[in-house]
């Protein structure tokens, strides 16, 4: 599947975003969608999950102000970030698996990746 990210920018420390990830292909709904971020000098890590049955996961540090969501109708899943702090700060990129479960917080259970929206966050 191919997949396309957008939504990014410069926001202030406080405010909210929200990326979009639009994916080709007539079987998106099949497909476990993820979120990761990597910021200057870091690896990749782990942001948001969904997966069927309308199952997310999130990591610790952005539980409770980043919301997974997907529209299956258009093809798309989005990541809202409320209450963004400069340690936000990175290109976000969206991938799609087969996988479900706790083991989309590993890079390498998926197989498609978009190709990055920067987001900013000023202090």
């Amino acid at each position: 599947v191919q997949l396309q990210a957008s939504g990014g920018g410069l926001v202030q420390a406080g405010g909210s975003l929200r990326l979009s990830c639009a994916a080709s292909g007539r079987t998106f709904s099949r497909y476990s969608m993820g979120w990761f971020r990597q910021a200057p000098g870091k690896e990749r890590e782990f942001v948001a999950a969904s997966w069927l049955g309308g199952n997310t996961d999130y990591a610790d540090s952005v539980r409770g102000r980043f919301t997974i969501s997907r529209d299956n109708g258009k093809n798309t899943v989005y990541l809202q970030m409320n209450s963004l702090k400069p340690e936000d700060t990175a290109v976000y990129y969206c991938a799609a698996s087969d996988k479900w479960g706790p083991v989309l917080r590993l890079r390498n259970k998926y197989d498609d990746w978009g190709q990055g929206t920067q987001v900013t966050v000023s202090s």
